[in-house]
């Protein structure tokens, strides 16, 4: 197992008001360096953390797990569960739409729902259980279980990949084991398909339309308020291009700094390194134990021990 530390790094000056002075366009672009490149990006079909970001910002779900890691309504005004936990009544919060500005409907929950649960693990639970979805209006929907399942919510809001991103009932309706290729949403970023180019850049602008929750920010609940009229990925693998881009303001924020490079950027009078992610990631490294040398106990034993240490 690998424990990882999640690091930011932005330009303090860049986020500063004299740097946004040089040009309003300038101060409302965030220019920022992800993890990797944007392999796809249809967050139910793959599981990559990259491409799950990339949902978070283009899509919004029903639920969003707050800093205790309690689920809390997100596209959600609130939810009911009978008596006997076999049926959850959920209601949308009025005003939500989509980046092609039609409304969110119970339909479009139900079918996102219903592509999502064929890919994701805890998807696949909810298909197990499930008894039956129906739209009871345009702004009320049914979930019907065969047998109680506490963990629902939790399932629907968690932030690890797949997120059961919501899409129009037209996408949503795609096979789960093709891609899609319309990315509307209803977060509070539309992509730009028409200026992405796999290795180089992805670009998101604000979405005017959006609906953010009147509360307080909370880990990936509450309010989502947007401070950018457009985000840029610009992808930059190799950690020495990505560190002199972050030193010459040519990016406001490195999202996976090699360790390396820690001691030169944190001498650097302009550049903030700080860690986001106080619950840190979890690496698994799995072998094959069908083929050499894994195959051997001897063998996977040996690194066991290697791992544990004296």
């Amino acid at each position: 197992m690998i424990d990882r530390r999640s690091l930011m790094l932005a330009g303090a000056g860049a986020l500063a008001a004299p740097r946004f002075a040089t040009g309003q366009t300038a101060a409302r672009t965030l220019r920022f360096i992800p993890q990797s490149n944007l392999s796809s990006m249809d967050p139910v079909w793959s599981t990559a953390v990259i491409v799950r970001n990339h949902g978070l910002m283009v899509y919004d779900t029903l639920f969003g797990l707050g800093a205790d890691f309690r689920a809390k309504h997100q596209m959600l005004a609130g939810h009911e569960i009978s008596a006997d936990g076999l049926t959850w009544t959920m209601t949308l919060r009025p005003g939500l739409r989509f980046h092609d500005n039609e409304p969110v409907r119970a339909k479009d929950c139900i079918a996102s729902i219903m592509r999502w649960s064929k890919r994701d693990v805890l998807g696949q639970r909810l298909g197990v259980l499930l008894n039956e979805m129906r739209a009871l209006d345009d702004n009320r929907f049914e979930i019907r279980l065969k047998q109680p399942w506490a963990g629902l919510a939790w399932a629907l809001g968690k932030p690890s990949a797949s997120i059961c991103a919501i899409m129009p009932e037209r996408i949503a309706e795609t096979d789960a084991f093709q891609q899609i290729r319309d990315f509307t949403g209803s977060g509070p970023f539309r992509f730009r398909q028409d200026l992405f180019r796999s290795g180089d850049i992805a670009v998101y602008d604000r979405f005017e339309g959006y609906q953010t929750r009147q509360e307080a920010s909370d880990f990936m609940a509450g309010g989502k308020p947007v401070h950018f009229d457009r985000v840029e990925w610009r992808i930059m693998p190799d950690p020495s291009t990505a560190s002199a881009a972050l030193q010459n303001n040519e990016a406001d924020w490195w999202e996976q700094p090699h360790a390396d490079l820690l001691p030169l950027l944190r001498r650097h009078r302009e550049i903030v390194v700080d860690r986001i992610n106080s619950a840190g990631n979890l690496g698994v490294l799995r072998f094959n134990f069908l083929h050499p040398p894994f195959d051997n106990v001897a063998v996977r034993r040996a690194l066991l021990l290697l791992a544990l240490g004296p």
